[in-house]
């Protein structure tokens, strides 16, 4: 009987040390969880338009690169390493990523439609640039030379299938087709091209629907017999492999754009779908500082006014 007491005893005994350390395991992952959550909170996430996410990418590297942690951009915020991710795929996508949450800030290189904005009241449309669409072609086509610019009827035109060659255009010009390239659907160039050139009238079927502007841009650059509306920057930064040609009488140059002259213009925008957190609001910030605007000049765009 005193041995099945003192076995009872040590059974208690032992279940009772199992439950402590039990409960010790637990605190542990229990501490680190809030650290783990914290430092989740500090990343933004940004995307969306093509012409825009280089332009932020440079300036969240700057960014990082400057202050590292971001205690050290406002000392009431946490020591945790700056995280800024960047991505692309097009303006209607940047603008749908904020609305849905993807993206804490959505890039959009185009004016924001009154349906979107019924999806995010409590958000911020926030203009860092502008760009302009140049009408641009190879160096080696001779138009060039014979026709270096274009009424905006005879844009129209081009686009639409209705002139098909050179020739059509110029008798001077070669008898070879031309090559349409545009952005795809999902591209804010589309919509401003469509709005200020078209006006309605859709674009070629032959048309070569490109995913990127950059893309675009390259297949002018490679064929020389293409034609297609490239954002102002990538002409800037590629002065010896693309041509532009003027519109109306107007070229692109910076006084035209600043001016208004040069007409087929669009706003680069950063939107948000409710009012911006600390660090993504100082990031924003960022974008309008000398600095930011410094990045968006660098790469042939024209920075805000003040």
């Amino acid at each position: 009987m005193h041995n099945k007491k003192l076995v009872t005893l040590l059974c208690l005994m032992l279940s009772l040390v199992l439950v402590v350390a039990g409960c010790s395991q637990k605190q542990p992952s229990e501490s680190n969880q809030p650290n783990n959550s914290s430092a989740a909170t500090q990343s933004i996430k940004i995307g969306g338009s093509s012409t825009l996410s280089p332009i932020i990418a440079k300036s969240a590297d700057n960014f990082t690169e400057k202050y590292k942690t971001w205690n050290k951009v406002d000392p009431q915020l946490p020591e945790e390493p700056i995280v800024i991710f960047v991505s692309t795929g097009g303006s209607g996508f940047g603008v749908k990523s904020a609305i849905d949450g993807t993206f804490d800030i959505g890039l959009v290189a185009r004016d924001i439609k009154d349906t979107e904005k019924e999806k995010m009241p409590n958000g911020k449309i926030i203009k860092v640039g502008s760009d302009v669409l140049t009408i641009a072609v190879n160096p080696k086509n001779p138009i060039v030379r014979v026709k270096p610019d274009l009424t905006l009827e005879e844009i129209k035109n081009i686009f639409a299938g209705n002139i098909k060659t050179w020739q059509q255009l110029d008798p001077k010009l070669p008898d070879r087709p031309i090559v349409l390239a545009v952005r795809d659907l999902g591209g804010g160039a589309s919509q401003i091209f469509d709005e200020q050139v078209m006006k309605g009238t859709p674009i070629a079927k032959e048309a070569l629907q490109i995913p990127s502007m950059g893309a675009l841009a390259g297949k002018v650059m490679d064929n020389v017999d293409t034609i297609g509306y490239v954002s102002s920057g990538l002409v800037n930064q590629n002065p010896d492999k693309i041509s532009v040609l003027s519109v109306d009488g107007v070229g692109p140059t910076l006084e035209n754009i600043t001016s208004g002259k040069y007409k087929i213009a669009r706003p680069l925008l950063m939107v948000t779908r409710e009012k911006p957190q600390a660090q993504q609001q100082l990031f924003i910030d960022y974008m309008l500082s000398d600095e930011g605007r410094q990045v968006i000049e660098d790469m042939g765009y024209v920075p805000a006014a003040k």
